[in-house]
């Protein structure tokens, strides 16, 4: 029997969030046909919106002076601020948004380069967790910093 391949692109309205569509499909031809019961069909399909997340950050601090291997002292450096923002782009809600983030903590011979001091949360419940005790800290030997730009 002949066969017909077709492609379906729906469009859908911000105004109005669906959870699935119904989509009648239905064949008809001038001849008699002997079955014509088999020639419709009613599909019924989830819609999954895509997300259209944009992440950005800012710091109020672009520069840090890194000391000379036996220099460091132990005394705290300037205080910086770093601004993270989660935005949703796109017209359809978003639930359940989760943001990892990894700071960098230690350095050379274990000396700690930075220290969270406190933590403001708009619009987002913010959990500061150190490492699991399992989770093997790798400090970064000054040398390998040569061949880094960030």
């Amino acid at each position: 029997p002949p066969q017909v391949s077709f492609t379906l692109e729906l469009e859908f309205s911000c105004s109005i969030l669906l959870d699935h569509a119904e989509v009648t499909l239905q064949a008809t031809s001038d001849s008699t046909e002997a079955t014509p019961q088999d020639n419709m069909v009613k599909l019924s399909v989830p819609i999954r919106y895509e997300p259209n997340l944009f992440l950005s950050s800012n710091t109020n601090l672009h520069r840090y002076e890194v000391h000379p291997l036996g220099t460091f002292t132990h005394s705290s450096g300037p205080e910086f601020t770093t601004m993270v923002k989660v935005q949703n782009l796109g017209c359809y809600p978003i639930q359940n948004v989760t943001l990892h983030m990894a700071l960098p903590a230690l350095g050379y011979d274990q000396a700690t380069i930075l220290s969270v001091t406190h933590v403001l949360a708009e619009n987002a419940a913010c959990v500061l967790q150190p490492l699991d005790e399992g989770t093997q800290v790798v400090p970064v030997p000054p040398e390998d910093l040569l061949h880094m730009d960030r």
